[in-house]
């Protein structure tokens, strides 16, 4: 799902706006009445409730055309009317106080629609600095993502993702910032540019996770002597390494993260459990976690998911049991383990089981060989400024984007 997009008008059939209709029913039906009761029932002043309509789902010149409209109407129907019985001058300033209040009131209703909008441009535009759009075949890999924010009207939080490749294979990136806000969103993107260089430059996956753990810290302190009550903050995350030449196996470091989930014909599988500390906390465990070389067959796809999903709870609190529901959902279906449809299914699943109210910001993201030669395939000094090209792909907070 792609954000940011500014509201179009309202009440649209076929793509044309007929928001003007309801307050000119409302006028015509009015009119009607009035003349189709007695004297003693006149309701002509209930013409001041169109634009108040007006004002509230149409444009500022349609509502002052509809003000100036209704008081045109009054006077015409009222005078038509003997003089005992028309609603008079007091009615009169009553419909054209009500038309100049609506016209305000639209005024001051679009430059909110306006501001609202420019501010869903700005999430949207560091959405996508964060998480950067991908091709949808990227590197040899097929992947889907989708990232869904607690507070709907931010679209961004501390959860990221990427794909890097380079010379050296290509890794994967999953992570969880502690804490929420744009805190936890400048740190996402601190990690996420040292990763986009450490991920292509170095050889060795402990040196990538050094590098990260270094970042962090580095980012801590920054924070720290700006004064901040953030100095603290932590991020747990999964660093996956699809090697260069093995089509059978990846390494995986996790960072006490939800450890990832291997699908495929077969069943689900899980893969190591967070045996590492968060990134920012690794002077504590005297360095990196352990690289762990697992198997992942070529047709099986790697979920990787944040917290937001395992914790997602249902009105009784009851979890979301992610690795019964995916296997419940492949057993039914085995094509269902293609990474869009898995993360479809995953998202759906969430959304349903937590009543359509998430407590955290969620990503679900999958990944597979797609038996294709990827962008990794011209690694090399010559082919750099490659790496970092954008694609038609991305990642939304709600609509699936992947290959």
């Amino acid at each position: 799902m792609e954000y940011g997009r500014r509201r179009g008008p309202l009440l649209r059939i076929r793509g044309v706006s007929v928001a003007w209709l309801p307050p000119l029913l409302l006028l015509v039906g009015v009119v009607l009445l009035d003349f189709n009761t007695g004297e003693k029932f006149r309701i002509i002043t209930w013409i001041v409730l169109v634009p108040g309509i007006a004002a509230a789902i149409c444009g500022v010149w349609t509502t002052a055309a509809y003000s100036v409209l209704s008081v045109v109407t009054y006077v015409l129907v009222d005078s038509a009317w003997p003089d005992q019985y028309q609603a008079g001058f007091g009615d009169f300033l009553l419909v054209a106080l009500g038309g100049t209040l609506a016209t305000l009131a639209a005024v001051v209703r679009v430059r909110q629609e306006r501001y609202a909008g420019h501010m869903r441009d700005i999430a949207e535009t560091t959405r996508r600095t964060v998480l950067r759009p991908l091709p949808s075949r990227w590197a040899g890999l097929e992947h889907a993502g989708v990232y869904l924010a607690a507070d709907v009207d931010a679209r961004v939080g501390g959860d990221f993702y990427d794909i890097q490749p380079g010379p050296h294979g290509t890794r994967v990136l999953v992570g969880d910032v502690q804490g929420k806000g744009l805190g936890a969103v400048e740190t996402a993107a601190a990690l996420l540019g040292t990763f986009r260089e450490a991920g292509f430059h170095e050889r060795d996956l402990r040196t990538v996770a050094e590098r990260l753990e270094t970042r962090m810290r580095r980012h801590r302190a920054h924070t720290a002597a700006l004064g901040r009550d953030d100095g603290d903050r932590f991020a747990t995350a999964v660093l996956v390494a699809f090697p260069e030449g093995t089509t059978d196996a990846i390494d995986v470091m996790n960072f006490g993260h939800e450890p990832p989930l291997a699908i495929g014909r077969l069943g689900v599988r899980e893969l190591p459990a967070g045996d590492g500390l968060p990134l920012g906390l690794g002077d504590l465990a005297g360095g990196p976690p352990t690289v762990h070389r697992v198997r992942l067959a070529a047709d099986e796809t790697l979920l990787l998911v944040t917290d937001g999903v395992t914790e997602a709870r249902d009105k009784p609190g009851e979890f979301y049991q992610l690795a019964r529901e995916v296997s419940r959902a492949v057993r039914a279906d085995p094509r269902r383990a293609e990474p869009r449809r898995l993360v479809r299914r995953v998202r759906d699943g969430v959304l349903r089981h937590a009543g359509g109210c998430l407590e955290d910001d969620t990503t679900i993201f999958a990944v597979r060989r797609s038996g294709e030669a990827g962008t990794s395939d011209a690694a090399g000094a010559g082919g750099a400024a490659g790496w970092e090209a954008p694609g038609a792909g991305g990642s939304g907070a709600g609509r699936v984007q992947g290959g």
